[in-house]
Parts: C-alpha cells; structure tokens; sequence
C-alpha cells in the first residue's frame, strides 16, 4: 500500500518562495506518474505538475515557469518549488501517485500566499 504525506505548506508573501515535499511510503516504480495537484476554496481540484517514469515534466499553464517539480524514487521524495507566489496560488497541495491501476493522494498541505 502506498502512503503520501505532504509537509512544508504555511503562509508566504506574494513573490516569494517555497518547497513543498511528499515522502512517500510503500512499494513504488520509478514508471508511475507522480506530481501536485491543488484544491482552492470552491474550486475544482486542479493538475498542478506531474513526472512520469521517464521524468518527462508537465505542468499547468498558471505555473508554467514558476514552478519546478522533481522527485528522487531513491529516497522517495517528490517536491515542488514554487517561485513568483501569488494571491492565486493559495489553495490545499496535494501530492499524488499514479500506479496506472490504482491512484493514491496524500492528506493535502494548505498553502496561503499573502498579497
């Protein structure tokens, strides 16, 4: 059974930077698709960035160029580095892992960008 588990979410001022980490627990292959998602209040959850098992990137078009996802299957750690922060980042992160037959969230990490 895989295990997610999100950290480093907090407040940050607009502009500013941080790192999300998801340490990741279980049987896992460096094939499986791994990224961020986020859930803003009232809002739809939404593809934040993925990696798939060719460590092909993708990311949405609101942080294309802000963001950098990367993930050591070694030491189980997927992050996501946010730069330029805005008001509109703010919503819940969530870290997931796409087995292709089974896809596994972690609990989420709220992340609030002040304006």
């Amino acid at each position: 059974h895989v295990r997610l588990v999100e950290s480093g979410g907090g407040l940050v001022q607009s502009g500013g930077s941080h790192t999300l980490s998801c340490e990741v627990s279980g049987r896992i292959f460096s094939a499986y698709v791994m990224g961020w998602y986020r859930q803003a209040p009232g809002k739809q959850r939404e593809l934040v960035a993925t990696v798939n098992g060719d460590d092909m990137t993708n990311y949405s078009d609101s942080v294309k160029g802000r963001f950098t996802i990367s993930r050591n299957i070694s030491k189980r750690i997927i992050d996501l580095q946010m730069n330029s922060l805005k008001p509109e980042d703010t919503a819940i992160y969530y870290c997931y892992v796409n087995s292709a037959r089974l896809v596994y969230w972690g609990q989420g990490t709220q992340v609030t960008v002040s304006s």
